[in-house]
């Protein structure tokens, strides 16, 4: 592949130099902390998991690697989707992408990316888009049922799937079918430290509401299960309630219908509820040991969820019955025996109901038989296991990676053969290691391990664990990938490592030890057929149907095959399918045990890179060319290395490339000329011709610089040119036009002279002189006059109010006729005022006084205008005890009124007579007329008024009088606006100040030593006279005018 500029060490490990472990090593660690996970080897993938979101996915990175070819842009996983899905759609060639990596190293994601990739690319339309969203929504349903947290991954797949996408000839998906390997059904009873059950348990209990929770008969705590490991009911950055309503809404999407759901979730909670089932010691009248159910309660809960016999049930648990064809034997189990009979029910519930799941997504995306179809299949399967204690699944997983190692080398070394062929380039034999005899150690039909195994479980006699593991060493003993105790002792041997239970295979990733304990009964997979009838007795529709054998007209006294048996049957249908298509390779890899970002164990993915045979993989790249491409893109990218070919070659493609490696003189051993492909052997020589052309950019950059500097400082002077010949063209012209217009206008100045002095020679010689002058003057007086004598006859009325006043007949006239205007109006005013009395002048000085203080201000001024201001509203002539109070140098009582006044302790009103005089304010009771408070003017300090219809008012008194000690008075009046008019008269004539009135609805009183909040707000508006109401509380007084 060309090497691209900026790239981050080395994208193609087959250009790799030196070809070693430690450099390979370092270029994938280089990468990986450049967050540059994606690396090649030729067409195969390697995918380094960064445990962490990376911006280099979604609908931008589609469409840019839709656009390219495999080797033009930078490593990706889209890259290999595109160029599958692309072979599959322009060729028909029917397409596999084998995902493969230990647990944790993120084979399930790739595979997700490859689905929403291929999703993203293919046909639109509503029936192929129905299609997509089913086959994607496959995964959360798988994940939920088939996925749980390990201690090396949170979300790690614990089976294996093979999903075949079919497309139609357009490349639009079609449906699929998907195939699900050897569900590591022992985690539904009993997990590791620190890893969990399935996800569904924890998504049920965290996700379903109240009501379902009911109806399944659970209880949220997790604690409260046996199944379930309580001490990791959570993990960090997973939602199970949320991941519980995506699993619905897909299984909804796929066409599972409510009730389906539904029965799903039902067998889910009896799986949980079987573990709760707890056994106990019984005995027979006889002594011998049986068992039976301590609490009856979960097997009643039980059979009520799902239509069963709680009776049968704990019959069935708690014993069996052996038949022959001629009598059936009732045993009853002992306490352990009835604990394995319950937990191998609840595996095979459990097991059953995921091969359910499968097939019941494989009805909605199956594809009608009728039509054509090319496909593509998608492998996620567990990767090599070796861990501290690797049993029976240890080994069949180990033994399908072994299988598909020896696909992966077998392909690849038939993939190079047949492109060297295809191009009539010779093929040099390479050395690998064939992995082939370690497959015909385990499957081999008479004496592999697996033959033995199922030999062991179907012989007559006293058959376990120990006596499987002694015919191993018997046969095995002098087999060199074999290993046990008894083998080791033979060739003195020492390893304190190796148990007496255990025997170890030498896998092509490595050695690996398994423990023997329980082969027999994992192999066996047994259920009882007592338990298999009673389920078939549920009235469960589905759970019935899981169990078809408990049916006694289907009975069957043929012994089922075994697991090995079944998985091997499985494996070899696998690898059928997958010889029969195209490979692309997937090579997944965890960088660290920890599943921390940005940590790379060095130690960790060599033991990786050895059993995925990378290295083996370059080697295999190279064994005859290590770079190989198309004669075109060939020359298109180092055609510039040669003057024959640069810058046009109008020769063939191949011509045009051995002109350009002729000229540098490139060794004739390093090339090889193929139909339509160059096969470089080494990478130095690919670098060479990458660094020759990165120096002729440099030269051609160059050069191009100079011509672009020259052309571009041509263009700038002879447009600078352009430019200046432009402006003084303008100039010029600009210029002469200026000097005729100076000549033109001077012509007409003359002329004009001319023709004046001609015309007042000729009028001197036929007129008096100054006779223009006197008549325009009596014009003038004449228009004037007019005017004038118009005027007085359209006079208006001697009317204050009348505003009326002619038009003047020319503009001339406007202004003398607007001060003529304004001098009538002042004359009919002084005439108006010298009719008035010395009374009704007074009125008015209070009427203008009143519309200084409250016009525009308070609501109830427009209704005082037109009423004249009469002073005594309580007949003041008619009562002497009044007229006694004022003095006799106060003068007369300017204003006498009833007010009601405040009360300042409860804000309740009490009717007063109030007198202001010239000098005091006297406030009286209504039936003595005594005296009770008497205020002078200069006392008054400031009055406060709302703006509204009401009257009322406060008069603030400056505190170091007598008087205003005790503090404010606040009063009500009828007459507000003439009471407080000739209050500030008085003031203003007592003091020779202007007393200041605040209009406002918030003011403050100040009562004895404390100060009141007055606060007046705008009640309902009746139709009768307003009326105030006053409410104090505490400090605050609300007034609301109704």
């Amino acid at each position: 592949m060309p090497v691209l500029e900026g790239s981050v060490g080395v994208e193609d490990l087959v250009l790799l130099e030196p070809l070693e472990e430690k450099s390979l090593l370092e270029n994938l660690q280089l990468r990986y902390e450049n967050k540059e996970i994606y690396t090649y080897i030729g067409s195969v993938i390697i995918s380094v998991n960064p445990y962490q979101q990376l911006p280099i996915y979604g609908p931008e990175f589609i469409a840019k690697y839709q656009d390219y070819t495999f080797y033009e842009l930078k490593p990706h996983i889209y890259a290999l989707a595109n160029m599958a899905y692309q072979s599959l759609r322009d060729q028909d060639r029917d397409q596999c992408i084998l995902i493969t990596g230990e647990s944790g190293s993120g084979k399930t994601e790739a595979s997700k990316l490859v689905m929403s990739y291929v999703a993203a690319v293919c046909g639109k339309g509503e029936q192929v888009n129905s299609v997509k969203e089913q086959l994607l929504q496959s995964n959360p349903v798988l994940e939920a049922f088939g996925n749980a947290k390990t201690i090396r991954n949170n979300n790690s797949s614990r089976f294996g799937k093979y999903m075949d996408i079919e497309f139609d000839f357009k490349g639009s998906p079609l449906g699929g079918v998907i195939t699900n390997y050897l569900l590591e059904k022992s985690r539904v009873v009993k997990q590791l430290q620190g890893e969990r059950n399935f996800h569904i348990f924890y998504q049920l209990l965290a996700g379903a509401d109240a009501q379902l929770l009911k109806a399944l008969k659970l209880e949220q705590d997790i604690s409260c299960y046996t199944y379930l490991n309580p001490e990791v009911s959570r993990i960090g950055g997973i939602d199970d309630a949320s991941n519980f309503r995506t699993v619905q809404n897909a299984m909804a999407v796929i066409g599972f219908s409510e009730e389906e759901i539904r029965q799903v979730l039902e067998v889910t909670a009896l799986v949980l509820k079987l573990g709760n089932v707890e056994m106990t010691d019984e005995f027979q009248a006889n002594g011998i040991p049986a068992s039976g159910i301590r609490d009856g309660r979960g097997i009643r809960e039980i059979g009520e969820m799902v239509g069963l016999n709680s009776e049968e049930l704990e019959r069935a648990l708690c014993s069996r019955t052996m038949e022959t064809a001629k009598e059936k034997v009732v045993t009853v189990l002992n306490v352990t025996q009835a604990q394995y009979a319950r937990d191998a029910l609840a595996k095979n519930i459990y097991s059953r109901l995921f091969n359910w799941i499968v097939h019941r997504i494989n009805e909605s995306i199956k594809v009608g038989t009728g039509e054509k179809k090319v496909v593509m299949g998608v492998l996620d399967i567990y990767g090599f296991e070796i861990l501290e204690d690797n049993s029976f699944e240890q080994f069949v997983i180990n033994y399908c990676n072994e299988k598909l190692q020896q696909v992966f080398i077998e392909l690849t070394l038939k993939e190079e053969q047949e492109e060297y062929k295809r191009e009539g380039i010779p093929w040099t034999k390479v050395d690998y290691f064939d992995n082939g005899i370690i497959c015909n150690l385990i499957e081999h039909n008479q004496r592999g391990i697996l033959a033995m195994l199922d030999e062991e479980c179907l012989r007559p006699g006293v058959v376990s664990d120990s006596t499987f593991l002694a015919k191993l060493n018997q046969l095995f003993s002098t087999h060199r990938h074999y290993e046990s105790k008894v083998t080791q002792n033979a060739q003195r041997q020492y390893d304190h490592t190796m148990g007496l239970s255990c025997f170890r295979i030498c896998h092509y990733a490595g050695k690996v030890t398994y423990n023997v304990t329980g082969f027999i009964d994992k192999n066996n997979d047994l259920l009882f057929r007592d338990l298999s009838q009673v389920m078939w007795k549920a009235r469960h529709p589905l759970l019935r149907s899981l169990f078809p054998e408990g049916n006694p007209k289907e009975a069957s006294l043929k012994r089922p095959l075994t697991a090995g048996a079944q998985f091997k049957s499985s494996v070899a249908i696998l690898m059928k399918n997958l010889y029969s298509k195209n490979p692309n390779y997937i090579r997944c890899i965890k960088p660290n045990e920890n599943q921390q970002r940005g940590q790379f164990s060095s130690d960790l993915v060599a033991v990786q890179t050895r059993y995925l045979g990378l290295l083996e993989n370059v080697r295999v790249r190279r064994a005859g060319y290590a770079y190989r491409q198309g004669y075109k893109p060939f020359l298109e990218r180092y055609r510039l290395l040669s003057q024959s070919t640069w810058p046009h070659w109008n020769g063939g493609d191949r011509e045009g490339v051995e002109q350009v490696l002729g000229e540098l003189s490139m060794s004739s051993g390093e090339l090889a000329y193929g139909k339509t492909k160059l096969f470089i052997r080494s990478p130095k020589t690919l670098f060479y011709l990458e660094e020759q052309r990165h120096l002729r950019l440099q030269q051609l950059a160059t050069l191009i610089q100079k011509l672009y500097r020259g052309w571009r400082c041509r263009t700038h002077y002879q447009l600078m040119r352009k430019s200046q010949i432009l402006i003084s063209a303008w100039f010029r012209g600009n210029k002469q036009k200026k000097h005729y217009g100076k000549m033109k206008a001077s012509a007409l100045l003359i002329q004009a002279f001319v023709r004046g002095w001609k015309a007042r020679k000729n009028y001197r010689k036929y007129f008096r002189s100054g006779a223009a002058l006197t008549l325009a003057n009596f014009i003038y007086k004449s228009i004037a006059q007019k005017f004038l004598l118009g005027l007085r006859n359209n006079l208006p009325s001697t009317d204050v109010l009348d505003n009326r006043w002619p038009s003047a007949p020319y503009r001339c006239f406007n202004t003398a006729n607007r001060k003529l205007q304004q001098i009538f109006h002042q004359w009919r005013c002084k005439k108006f005022r010298d009719q008035l009395s010395p009374k009704q002048v007074q009125t008015m000085r209070e009427k203008l006084c009143a519309s200084e203080l409250f016009r525009g201000k308070k609501a109830s001024y427009p209704q005082s205008v037109p009423i004249p201001f009469r002073g005594d509203y309580v007949g003041l002539q008619g009562n002497p005890k009044l007229q006694k109070l004022k003095g006799r140098e106060e003068g007369p009582v300017l204003m006498a009124e009833t007010v009601k006044k405040v009360n300042r302790g409860n804000g309740k009103t009490s009717a007063r007579i109030l007198l202001l005089t010239k000098g005091h304010v006297i406030i009286t009771d209504t039936k003595k007329f005594q005296a009770q408070i008497v205020i002078g003017l200069d006392s008054v300090a400031e009055v406060s008024v709302s703006s509204l219809q009401d009257g009322l008012f406060s008069l603030h008194l400056n505190e170091i009088t007598s008087v205003g000690s005790k503090g404010d008075i606040l009063l009500i009046s009828d007459h507000v606006v003439e009471l407080l008019t000739k209050m500030y008269q008085a003031v203003l004539d007592a003091t020779q100040r202007q007393l200041s009135v605040t209009v406002t609805e918030k003011f403050s009183v100040r009562f004895k030593d404390k100060s009141v909040a007055v606060k007046v707000i705008q009640g309902p508006v009746g139709g009768g006279k307003n009326k105030l109401i006053c409410k104090k509380k505490g400090n605050h007084l609300e007034v609301t005018v109704q």
